[in-house]
């Protein structure tokens, strides 16, 4: 395993050659499609006095910007032509000279991190981890680890309330109708939840988590189970709890809170790497791929005159670096994921292909934020009880409003009259053209509502469904040690009655590196900035040339999310040291602290 020193030197190697993009042609008059808006005018494409220059730009577009392979997974599909090369390689430019100072921080306060842990012996037991982040990580982690993830991390409740808040879409309640995945005996069910596991599934209580397939993936050398998992609503309290983790793999080990404390809490390590694995790369195919494709076939129907078209290009900043960095350094052979994960490189592209092409992450208009919820059981429900604590829909619901408002302003004031939707051909052939690009589940015809509906989507996924598995709750909360290991360094137990779970853990140079990755992820420069989620429509030059009732609405957002931003940071622990219900204090959508577009 390389040293946390030798990884940086690694890296930095990694990282120049990044530096070149490795998808760039020969460039020709054709400009980036980010253009400055200063003196733009946003205008539907009804008048005859510029229907031919329009249509004109457009054929450019299409004949210079095309659609080309998949990179990162076969799909979507990836642009190229001159223009769409030139587009892909001044996305990744910018991304990579922005990127420079984050490397910069990350790398001097790993040395001081390594350096502190080095000092105080290395890791000998659980409590050592807390070291890693004790007055370190200034620069790149400034804000430090949520509240309560370091000191309350055995606690059951936070091992499930992190399904409803870090990782939101990996569970889903069981239907009274489904076979129960597997068997917890009853006394055992009974002595945690009062009730026998079919009890539960038949009163809507039972919760289920599902990374058995995981199994299958290639693996790197190092260990991890493939675990399911049960949660469940508990009958006096409401609390959602864990009942029962399964490995699959070994000798099929099913752990339940009736365990040792060791035993249990290896379960709930081991459960919580696989749901990592599955945020990151639900992340990847759910948010970038259905965003890259969107746009791709928006930008080749779409006047840059259009005010759809301004939208989209405002909520978009550097869209095309993300796949492109994910290749030069992260699932690349020899890359951070063969480094530092159970898992290969090679498998996290199989396992985004897999989720986007089933349509679990790549369908449009089934993943809606609400429809989602409910589509799992998490919302809404039929049957069982409401779940009583739900900080990501708490947080996002708050989001989603905000945007759909402005969304319903912005378009009821471009398209006051029904009618001139069927006359806007721009549109019309946009809707058409997500057929030619395989975008998946996309409406098949547009009026006001489908529209507001897939402006707020596409906003909402690229905002605050991103933020939520990515960016600063990477090393903030999700990828924080030791209770979310990447990988494990022992083999999984045969039997039950582990003595020491440090063996299993990373070691310090290892546990430092793993920090370097997330710490890598996050953006806590851009806190309280013009990047943040509160200025997702403040552009004066693009609102310049819309309506006034669109730059009345984006005030409006703008206030709106301020207002929340003030709840969010100033939250603290109840009389019972909770939080939105969980025992540490989640502040990923904030949106002074949370980004209003894709980052990496």
């Amino acid at each position: 395993m390389f040293s946390a020193i030798s990884w940086s030197l690694s890296l930095g190697l990694a990282l120049q050659a990044a530096a070149a993009p490795p998808f760039r042609n020969d460039l020709n008059e054709h400009q980036p499609r980010n253009i400055s808006a200063a003196d733009l005018k946003y205008t539907l494409p009804l008048s005859p006095g510029n229907t031919a220059e329009r249509a004109n730009s457009i054929h450019v577009k299409r004949d210079t910007f095309v659609y080309g392979p998949g990179i990162c997974g076969d799909v979507p599909f990836w642009p190229t032509g001159t223009l769409g090369n030139s587009t892909t390689q001044t996305d990744f430019e910018k991304f990579t000279a922005e990127g420079v100072p984050v490397k910069t921080a990350v790398f001097s306060d790993q040395d001081i991190a390594l350096t502190a842990i080095t000092a105080a012996g290395g890791i000998k037991q659980l409590s050592d981890y807390e070291l890693l982040y004790q007055d370190q990580w200034k620069k790149s982690i400034p804000d430090g680890v949520d509240l309560g993830v370091l000191s309350n991390y055995t606690d059951d409740l936070l091992f499930s309330m992190e399904r409803l808040s870090i990782n939101p879409y990996s569970t889903k309640r069981l239907n009274p109708s489904d076979t129960l995945p597997f068997p917890v005996e009853d006394n055992i069910a009974t002595a945690i939840t009062g009730a026998t596991v079919e009890l539960l599934l038949k009163s809507g209580r039972l919760f289920y988590a599902d990374h058995s397939n995981q199994k299958t993936l290639e693996s790197t050398g190092r260990y991890a189970a493939a675990c399911d998992a049960y949660f469940y609503i508990h009958p006096t309290s409401g609390d959602f709890l864990p009942l029962a983790v399964r490995t699959n793999v070994g000798s099929n080990l099913v752990y339940t809170p009736t365990d040792s404390a060791n035993d249990w809490l290896l379960a709930k390590m081991m459960f919580n790497l696989n749901d990592f694995w599955h945020s990151q790369w639900y992340h990847l195919s759910a948010t970038h791929n259905v965003a890259e494709i969107v746009f791709e076939a928006a930008y080749r129907t779409l006047s840059d005159e259009h005010p759809v078209m301004a939208i989209l290009q405002r909520l978009t900043p550097e869209l095309f670096s993300y796949r492109q960095s994910a290749i030069s350094v992260l699932v690349n052979k020899g890359g951070f994921i063969d480094r530092l994960f159970a898992f290969s490189g090679a498998a996290a592209i199989k396992t985004t292909s897999d989720m986007y092409t089933s349509g679990f992450a790549g369908n449009f208009q089934a993943n809606y934020f609400y429809p989602n919820l409910r589509s799992r059981g998490l919302l809404d429900s039929t049957f069982g009880p409401e779940i009583k604590a739900f900080p990501f829909l708490e947080d996002a619901s708050v989001i989603h409003t905000a945007i759909k408002d402005f969304m319903t302003a912005f378009v009821d004031s471009t398209y006051p009259d029904p009618s001139v939707f069927t006359q806007d051909k721009e549109l019309q052939a946009w809707i058409v053209e997500a057929v030619a690009a395989k975008v998946m589940d996309f409406p098949t015809s547009i009026d006001r509502t489908t529209l507001i509906d897939i402006l707020t989507h596409f906003a909402f996924l690229v905002s605050a469904e991103h933020q939520t598995l990515n960016t600063n709750d990477l090393a903030e909360a999700s990828g924080s040690l030791p209770f979310h290991p990447f990988a494990l360094y022992q083999p999984i137990p045969t039997a039950k009655g582990v003595t020491d779970l440090v063996p299993f853990l990373p070691n310090a140079s290892q546990a430092v590196s793993q920090i370097v990755l997330t710490a890598l992820f996050a953006r806590p420069e851009w806190v309280k900035s013009d990047r943040s989620l509160t200025q997702m429509f403040n552009d004066p030059a693009m609102l310049r040339g819309m309506n006034k009732k669109t730059a009345e609405a984006a005030a409006k957002f703008q206030t709106t999310l301020m207002r929340f931003s003030d709840v969010v940071s100033s939250r603290g622990f109840d009389a019972e040291g909770l939080c939105q219900g969980m025992p540490f204090i989640w502040r990923t959508l904030d949106p002074q602290r949370a980004p209003y577009f894709l980052t990496i």
